[in-house]
Parts: C-alpha cells; structure tokens; sequence
C-alpha cells in the first residue's frame, strides 16, 4: 500500500489565493488531486498544509484525520515532505506518491501507471516523463524515508533522486501536465481557456 501526499502548504503569493482552491474542471486544484489519487493500492491520503490552513480545511471540507499541518511551510516543499513522512509514523506503507498541488493536471490513469509501474518493477523511486523532462507526481519508496528526512533543505527530495539514479524508473506519458506548474494567474487562465477547447 501507498500513502498519497498532497503538498499544499505554501503561501501561492503570485497567485494571490491558495492554489488548493483554484477553480479546475468541476472542482478545485486540490479536490482533483484527491480524487485522481483514489486507487485501491494507495490506503492513506495526507494533504499537507501550512499558510491558509484553515481558510483550506473549511472551504474544501477535508477529513480532518487527512490533515497534516506544516508550522515550518516557510522552509520550503522539503518540510512539507517531512510533515507528511512523519505522519505516516504508525502507518504500514511501502512508499509514498508525492503530489505537489501546483501541479494539478494529471490523470487517474497516469497515477495508476506510475503505481503498477512501482510494485512491478521494484525500483526505489518513479517519476512520470513528458519530452524526456521529469515531472510530478513522484513516488519514493519507504526505504527513501531516512534520507528523504535528512536531505538538505536548500536541494529538497532531488539530492535523493540523483543518490539513487540507478534505481530510478521513469515512465513516459503525453500528459503535459506533470512538468506544469501552475503558479501565476496568467498560467491560470491559460490553462482554463486551454481546457475549454
């Protein structure tokens, strides 16, 4: 089983309201990631948040047995990864998938490829590939936990990536999405208006 991590702590300044309840297809940012992260081999969702907590929590209606709150957000996305690890302290799991919030496009399908991809390849971490770029989201097996735990601050999970770069699957897609970034209100409409077509 994996547990499903969606960070979504940071303060979204250039977007000017927390990315979590932008408006996408019938939802918001968050709650697509939500329900693409429904899969029978992920068993625990940890949304992890930080600035906005209770503006999120309230109008997203979470579980609050979902919430992680990260009192370190200004540290970056690493603390955020350290929050969601840590609440998976009394959680048997065999990995996490690691679904940064400003990246939203994704799909169900592609999930459930990078999950199978995970349990029958054996490798230490997945990441889907758009163009030969890597994106999110990312899987990092239990194992990882340590150094994700210790990894540097300032460098976040890829000084983890880049240790075990033998023992990195990555998995081709069409989807776009993993290597966007949706983080300024021009990015927002384009993709709104990219979405309507």
């Amino acid at each position: 089983m994996l547990a499903a991590i969606i960070l979504s702590a940071g303060a979204s300044s250039r977007m000017g309201r927390p990315k979590a309840l932008l408006p996408y297809r019938e939802g918001t940012f968050l709650e697509h990631l939500i329900q693409v992260t429904r899969h029978p081999r992920i068993g625990v969702t940890r949304i992890v948040l930080g600035a906005g907590a209770d503006e999120i929590s309230t109008i997203a209606k979470l579980d609050p047995s979902q919430i992680v709150l990260n009192r370190n957000w200004e540290q970056g996305q690493l603390s955020s990864i350290w929050a969601g690890i840590r609440s998976l302290e009394n959680v048997e799991t065999d990995g996490i998938i690691l679904c940064p919030v400003d990246h939203p496009l994704v799909s169900a399908a592609l999930v459930s490829e990078l999950v199978e991809q995970f349990y029958s390849n054996q490798k230490l971490i997945v990441l889907p590939t758009y163009n030969q770029r890597r994106g999110h989201p990312a899987i990092f097996s239990k194992e990882l936990f340590s150094e994700l735990l210790s990894a540097p601050a300032d460098k976040g999970a890829r000084t983890v990536v880049w240790a075990h770069a033998a023992n990195v699957l990555e998995v081709p897609t069409e989807e776009e999405g993993v290597i966007l970034n949706i983080n300024s209100p021009g990015m927002l409409q384009h993709l709104i208006e990219t979405d309507k077509n």
